[in-house]
């Protein structure tokens, strides 16, 4: 038998079957929201044990969304996913630099990925970012050397590409680093992953 749920009430009542299906499961509070968004956009209870948190991951994430700082992408669908409209209230903006023409000459040139060039582009920006990378693990790992050379101080790194070539180990760069991050370890993840997590963040900050 088919619920009889009002359009505005589908969102909750998503989230009460997930608190259900998650039975005796116990989620850290500061990090609950954020699994149960990523849940809720996926329908994949693994990341209850796949997403891995560095301490007050999250609080720093909200904090640095607070102060108005960027996102940077490195896809249009994870742009397209965030809400774009709460973080531009809080005087933030969501970049991604793939599509552009200098990135692509640029990383042609030199015989690498857009992605590295994206990052690097990112690294040039005066206000301080949170990266959310949800496809390319080269875009995690230029973020890691572009930390290791003092070029780049994000307010959070969100690692979540998915995939088979790199993936894992770019994931792994972060996990026991002094980094602010939030990692999905292993080969699940996606651009509809990253922007849940941004998401999660910002509406703690506006609900």
């Amino acid at each position: 038998m088919f619920e009889n749920i009002k359009p505005m009430d589908i969102e909750k009542r998503s989230f009460e079957i997930i608190t259900e299906l998650l039975g005796d499961t116990v989620l850290e509070p500061e990090n609950e929201l954020v699994i149960k968004r990523v849940i809720h956009t996926t329908a994949d209870f693994d990341y209850v044990k796949n997403l891995t948190f560095s301490p007050h991951a999250v609080s720093r994430g909200i904090q640095a969304l607070r102060s108005g700082c960027d996102i940077v992408t490195d896809t249009q669908m994870a742009r397209a996913g965030i809400n774009k409209t709460i973080l531009a209230r809080l005087g933030g903006q969501v970049h991604c630099f793939m599509a552009d023409e200098d990135v692509a000459k640029e990383a042609k040139e030199r015989g690498v990925t857009r992605a590295i060039v994206s990052m690097e582009h990112a690294a040039r920006l005066s206000k301080p970012c949170i990266f959310a990378v949800g496809n390319a693990p080269t875009a995690l790992i230029s973020i890691h050397e572009l930390i290791e050379k003092g070029q780049l101080t994000p307010a959070l790194v969100i690692g979540v590409p998915v995939g088979f070539v790199n993936v894992v180990e770019s994931k792994e760069l972060f996990v026991d680093s002094d980094v602010p991050h939030i990692i999905a370890r292993g080969r699940k993840g996606g651009s509809n992953v990253a922007a849940a997590i941004c998401n999660a963040m910002l509406y703690q900050i506006t609900r």
